[in-house]
């Protein structure tokens, strides 16, 4: 959809209306990706809870009885290193590198916080939700045998 606007002076241009929509469409909670893997840990026979509240970084993922969580990362948004979705944007940099920075950092000590209460942790990058197969085995191997797995 092509967005044709009138620039005037002190008006912003169209673009910036549309990065705004899609910037407000995304959300910090129910994501597609973690959406995603939580259907393939429920045909994989897994039972979970999801934001536990009461855990540093709200986990997307937990798995209480096996102290066990998933972070299910945005790769730009957690600043995913190597990835190609991960790269900064070109306009407000000034905005968007300390912000992105931020993010990184408090998913570091949010991580560090629960692995010092006992926790398990693993993250799921976006970019890895491509192969399915391989995303159920790395999750299988993570989370050992489910009670309901045939």
């Amino acid at each position: 959809m092509k967005i044709i606007a009138t620039l005037r002076r002190g008006t912003k241009p169209a673009v910036d209306e549309t990065r705004r929509r899609i910037m407000r469409a995304v959300h910090s909670k129910n994501t597609g990706p973690e959406r995603h893997v939580r259907s393939v840990l429920w045909r994989m026979g897994y039972r979970f809870r999801i934001h536990h509240s009461g855990l540093p970084g709200k986990p997307d993922i937990v798995l209480a009885g096996r102290r066990k969580v998933i972070f299910v990362h945005g790769c730009f948004w957690h600043g995913h290193r190597g990835c190609s979705k991960a790269t900064v944007p070109k306009s407000r940099q000034d905005y968007w590198i300390p912000k992105l920075k931020r993010n990184r950092e408090r998913d570091l000590q949010s991580i560090d916080s629960l692995r010092d209460l006992g926790w398990d942790v693993l993250v799921i990058w976006q970019c890895q939700l491509a192969d399915e197969a391989t995303l159920a085995e790395t999750l299988g191997h993570y989370l050992g045998s489910s009670r309901c797995a045939s």
